[in-house]
């Protein structure tokens, strides 16, 4: 998730096995060991603007690396914490702080090489949006009572609260995926692939993509919790085989990295409706039912050996923002 909720994670995770005298040096500790993995997003190279897609959310983030992680995060606190704390407790905050760090990034739409170096694949539960203020709030306000009562009961029913809000994810994602299926069967389509992501912030307003006969479609599905589901139609494009782009020569530069991009993006690739040269993720949008991809690179095939150009547009207009609060709201 962002980075400030897997800080308020780690927080809440160590405060919760701390005493009374401990509660904010636990907290402390834990927020920091939370932040550890996202250092990872520090990867990168000029010469290579792809390197940080491949290595963010990586290695890092897998379980095995976790008592690595939190040794690195408690040799780094205990020059400052050695006269108050032993290493010993210090390694069991920084501990318990990174410990749900990759299973968070798990639950969310982006997902995380959790199980690396067994398996490579990109875990992606999608049971919450990269972006929730409901689930930090969740974190945020134990977290403080926690602080000022010296109490870390509190911070055990954050924890609580948290994993039952994720759990709600899990039914959340379970009921729109449901109605993605009925609505390719009312089409009388055949879905090769299909997904259904949480939109930005929420848990109401879902994006479904499927794949059938090479064309992507993207939807809106409303799953709502006191009133009536409702479908968004929305746009579709041919997805994007980069074998068959026949401007780049096979071993170039450009060829090689966007193959790279393709494999990043789990394949579902497709030209930008309106910029012949720019490649986009459409797992990814501002709107559920829109093929504008949020990010995606930029093909210039006068230089078949440059490489790629990584590029985000996350632009949301007033327009946009009124059909993203309509749908969320069921109009």
């Amino acid at each position: 998730m962002d980075l400030l909720t897997q800080g308020f994670l780690g927080a809440v995770t160590a405060q919760s096995a701390a005493n009374k005298h401990e509660t904010r040096i636990a907290a402390g500790a834990g927020f920091f060991a939370g932040l550890l993995p996202d250092t990872d997003a520090l990867i990168q190279s000029p010469n290579d603007p792809l390197l940080v897609l491949e290595y963010h959310r990586h290695f890092t983030h897998a379980i095995i690396f976790t008592p690595v992680a939190a040794l690195i995060a408690a040799l780094l606190l205990w020059p400052f914490l050695n006269k108050t704390l032993t290493f010993q407790r210090l390694y069991l905050f920084t501990f318990l702080g990174v410990l749900l760090a990759g299973f968070l990034d798990a639950c969310t739409s982006y997902g995380t090489h959790l199980f690396w170096p067994f398996s490579d694949e990109r875990i992606s539960w999608s049971i919450i949006s990269i972006v929730d203020p409901v689930f930090t709030l969740l974190l945020i306000v134990p977290l403080i009572i926690a602080l000022i009562k010296y109490n870390p009961q509190f911070a055990r029913a954050g924890l609580a609260l948290a994993g039952l809000y994720l759990m709600f994810g899990v039914v959340q994602h379970h009921r729109a995926y449901e109605h993605a299926q009925e609505l390719v069967v009312q089409r009388g389509h055949q879905a090769e692939r299909l997904l259904a992501k949480p939109t930005i912030g929420n848990l109401v307003l879902w994006r479904s993509v499927y794949l059938a006969e090479d064309q992507i479609y993207a939807d809106g599905i409303r799953v709502g919790i006191f009133s009536g589901n409702k479908i968004y139609t929305g746009e579709s494009l041919p997805l994007l085989n980069p074998d068959s782009i026949n401007t780049l020569p096979h071993n170039s530069r450009a060829m090689q990295d966007l193959k790279r991009f393709s494999n990043f993006s789990d394949g579902w690739i497709a030209i930008h409706p309106d910029k012949p040269d720019y490649i986009g993720d459409l797992r990814y949008s501002m709107l559920p039912t829109s093929t504008m991809p949020l990010w995606g690179i930029r093909v210039d095939r006068q230089q078949p050996d440059a490489p790629l150009q990584f590029v985000t547009e996350r632009t949301f207009t007033p327009g946009m923002r009124q059909d993203f609060i309509k749908m969320l709201l069921g109009r």
